[in-house]
């Protein structure tokens, strides 16, 4: 699937670039939201973005850091996820009421779905603090990478176990596997939930990088001391996601 970039207003340009600045994660509040569309209708979706949606979200206050669509898989053809922050909850609320009462938007999503609805449910969205621990590395690498949105759920109460691994050396292990570390966090209304982000290279070098730190013995030898009172995780969820070209990340 190819994008074409157009030609964007000064004004929409500086908003945009505002939305890109680096982060803090202190205090910060982040939003995951999944969109699943009708049949046919992605690029439709991809268009509004483009076009128009990047924009009015950092004119109100949100900003935009990673735009992806799945690489395979059910949602390959229907869906799009990303990820924004806002300063607080009270900031995103704000936000989301400024950008829906927006006269812009409203014009924008009346003419956008004149020929039917683009979304076939209402969007899903999860808000998120991040880790003591997380780099919040969201910058561009050279070449578009691979991303995998990752979703651990702990046994009842071992979430601060899985949190104590991450900080004694699971980030380090996947740095030393060739794995880009960009952001760590915990869903907000989801108890017993790390949700996290890696890149790769490509599609070669994640099954080699976890191939690799499977077998380090450092891994494992980690692995054994946290899980020496009980097991930690007991149900891991992944997607692999390329960025899309008005990704601010990729």
């Amino acid at each position: 699937m190819r994008f074409r970039l157009p030609l964007l207003g000064l004004s929409c340009l500086f908003l945009f670039a505002m939305s890109v600045t680096a982060v803090s994660a202190e205090d910060q509040l982040f939003e995951l939201r999944t969109y699943v569309t009708n049949e046919g209708k992605l690029e439709n979706l991809h268009t509004r973005f483009r076009d128009h949606t990047v924009g009015l979200f950092a004119k109100h206050g949100m900003k935009n850091l990673i735009y992806w669509v799945p690489v395979d898989g059910e949602g390959a053809d229907n869906t799009l996820v990303y990820i924004i922050s806002h300063e607080d909850k009270e900031a995103a609320q704000a936000s989301w009421k400024g950008f829906r009462e927006d006269a812009e938007w409203q014009k924008v999503a009346a003419e956008s779905e004149k020929d039917g609805k683009i979304l076939s449910a209402r969007p899903d969205a999860v808000y998120m603090t991040a880790t003591d621990f997380s780099p919040q590395n969201f910058e561009s690498a050279e070449e578009p990478r691979l991303f995998e949105l990752r979703k651990y759920t702990t046994a009842e109460g071992r979430l601060p176990a899985l949190l104590q691994r991450f900080r004694d050396g699971e980030l380090k292990l996947f740095e030393k596997q060739g794995m880009t570390n960009i952001a760590y966090f915990v869903p907000v209304d989801m108890p017993n939930t790390l949700i996290y982000v890696v890149a790769h290279k490509d599609a070669d070098a994640m099954k080699k990088s976890w191939d690799g730190f499977r077998a380090d013995e450092e891994w494992q030898q980690l692995w054994e001391k946290s899980t020496k009172d009980g097991k930690i995780v007991i149900k891991v969820e992944s997607q692999v996601l390329r960025p899309v070209d008005y990704s601010p990340t990729k």
